[in-house]
């Protein structure tokens, strides 16, 4: 009984009594992968590690290229209009400084010339006393001598064209200067508006130069020459084939600019020549009768002697007439006249050489052409329909063979 109950204990303890035990682990949300984004690793990681910087997309870093580039274009710009702003403020100073030298020296100039006339007058008077003619006579040939080389400066810079040349120059750097302001203000610019500023910058300065010594213009030059102070360009491109209006630009228009350069050339120009030889003659006349007067006085007045008192009438009048003929000279300022003249001629022939240059150059690369017909229109003080009106009087004449009856520009 007892071996029974034993194995009966035995048995039950070998029997496997099944345990269901589970462990509840929280679920963590899928995390999408892809090829282009990171492992959660190296997020991690670069988290752990305070890395906030990532590679940028190519698009992104051409962006920044292209606006890295165009900051560049803009700062050379900048850097353009702060040398055009200070030649406005040179060419200003200087211009003033030299009108100053005009006045100042033409009154000097004639109060000697005026004084030594007065002085040979009265030696003929004094002629009896001899230490007063001999004193009234070295003042007035000093004087007279003076004069005469004062003159032979004066008339080999004329100050009243050089303080023209100096304004003509405060304009087109003005100018020059509200052109980039306003590229710059309309925001595209680009490498051909740097060199074309460039350019123009450098060509004013060789047009109107401030030295007086070397590098002065010609005063008087063997014949009237235009002023020019625009860069020179060939532009090889292709003309508009088609009457088919691209760009603002057709044939119509094309034939419109060509007639009205015709009239600037054959009316404006001509006659702004004709008026520049004439005012250049005159003035050296002027310029070469002024010292020759006043040395005449000069040699006339160690001449005067007691046994004639006509001796002392030569160099009275050759001393006045010096003074009217400087003063009608630079006092009526004709130095100025003709670099007006000249500055007048180099204008319409800078209308020229743009309209050509913009009907040479490449359709796709051209000013919109209403654009340039209106400027054009504005620079001749005319309406379009007065700049149209004027293109076909052109064509007609030509075909007629007579001239037009008008100029191209009504502001000069």
């Amino acid at each position: 009984m007892a071996s029974l109950n034993t194995s009966s204990f035995l048995s039950s303890s070998k029997r496997v009594v099944p345990v269901n035990a589970s462990i509840n682990v929280p679920k963590f949300p899928e995390i999408p992968f892809s090829s282009s984004s990171k492992l959660p690793s190296r997020m991690l990681f670069e988290e752990l590690n305070g890395f906030s910087h990532s590679i940028l997309p190519s698009q992104n870093t051409n962006l920044t290229v292209s606006q890295s580039h165009d900051d560049l274009i803009r700062s050379e710009l900048y850097v353009i209009l702060e040398a055009v702003a200070d030649r406005v403020e040179m060419h200003h100073n200087i211009g003033e400084q030299r009108d100053n030298w005009n006045t100042l020296l033409l009154n000097s100039i004639n109060m000697i010339t005026l004084a030594a006339s007065t002085m040979a007058g009265v030696a003929g008077v004094a002629a009896s006393n001899g230490a007063a003619l001999l004193a009234f006579k070295l003042s007035s040939g000093l004087l007279f001598s003076a004069a005469t080389g004062m003159l032979v400066i004066m008339n080999k810079l004329q100050p009243s064209q050089l303080a023209e040349e100096q304004r003509n120059a405060t304009r087109l750097f003005r100018q020059l200067q509200n052109e980039i302001e306003t590229k710059l203000a309309i925001g595209k610019v680009n490498e051909k508006d740097v060199k074309a500023a460039m350019a123009k910058v450098l060509a004013l300065d060789k047009a109107y130069p401030l030295p007086l010594l070397g590098a002065m213009i010609e005063k008087f030059p063997s014949k009237f020459e235009h002023a020019t102070w625009w860069p020179s360009s060939s532009p090889k491109g292709t003309t508009l084939q088609s009457k088919e209006a691209k760009n603002g630009w057709n044939e119509g228009l094309e034939m419109e600019l060509k007639e009205v350069m015709e009239v600037v050339k054959k009316k404006d120009i001509e006659d702004y020549e004709r008026l520049g030889n004439l005012v250049l003659k005159v003035n050296k006349s002027l310029a070469i009768a002024g010292p020759l007067l006043t040395g005449v006085a000069a040699v006339g007045s160690m001449f005067i002697s007691p046994e004639s008192s006509w001796s002392a009438i030569v160099p009275a009048v050759a001393g006045a007439l010096s003074t009217a003929i400087n003063g009608f000279e630079h006092g009526g300022q004709v130095g100025m006249v003709a670099e007006m003249y000249r500055n007048c001629a180099g204008f319409f022939e800078m209308l020229e050489d743009s309209v050509q240059e913009a009907i040479e150059e490449d359709v796709e690369r051209r000013e919109n052409g209403e654009l340039f017909e209106m400027k054009l229109a504005l620079k001749l003080g005319r309406s379009l329909s007065q700049l149209r009106d004027l293109a076909k009087k052109s064509a007609y004449s030509r075909v007629e063979g007579a001239d037009v009856d008008e100029f191209a520009s009504k502001l000069f």
